[in-house]
């Protein structure tokens, strides 16, 4: 980010490589799927527009996904979340040829974690999208979300108490 912000545009293509899948789960996550490849575009859009903003020795993922937060609260306020469960996107299914069996439980489980992160309220679903599969902090959370930390650590703690009742059975099964 460094160098880019100094003004080397081949940079932005390393940032955008290790940055943009990230942002497209989360936009998937949390936003409609459908719209997520847009949203990452708008996103890297105002990273160009704020990099002379960024503070060097600042963490850029917390100050990238504050970015990607006010993308994503302006384009729920302008499609509603309703819009957001309209397309049903996926991930790469295991290779069948492998262990047919163990790859239609791994994608039926995968299946039910999706669904149940889908179901969360959303304030929940994106606090703990943020700390789980973007390790960002409670407090880094806080910020890029615009709450007190205490409020992200309790969105977190329901969310992932939903998550445990929800899927009680799979873990149940995992348990020998």
């Amino acid at each position: 980010m460094e160098a880019y912000a100094a003004g080397d545009a081949k940079s932005f293509e390393r940032l955008f490589g290790a940055l943009a899948p990230s942002l497209n789960a989360f936009f998937q996550r949390s936003a409609a799927r459908a719209a997520a490849s847009d949203l990452v575009q708008t996103t890297f859009l105002k990273l160009h527009a704020a990099r002379r903003s960024w503070r060097r020795g600042e963490r850029l993922r917390p100050w990238l996904f504050t970015i990607a937060a006010r993308v994503r609260a302006d384009w729920l306020r302008r499609h509603g979340r309703e819009d957001a469960e309209l397309d049903e996107g996926g991930e790469a299914d295991p290779d069948p040829r492998a262990d047919p069996g163990g790859a239609a439980v791994a994608r039926e489980r995968a299946d039910r974690v999706r669904l149940a992160l889908d179901a969360l309220p959303e304030a929940q679903r994106v606090v703990v999208h943020l700390h789980r599969f973007e390790e960002l902090s409670f407090p880094e959370i806080a910020r890029i979300l615009g709450i007190s930390e205490g409020a992200a650590k309790l969105r977190a703690f329901r969310g992932y108490a939903r998550l445990r009742e929800s899927l009680a059975d799979l873990v149940a099964e995992e348990k020998p």
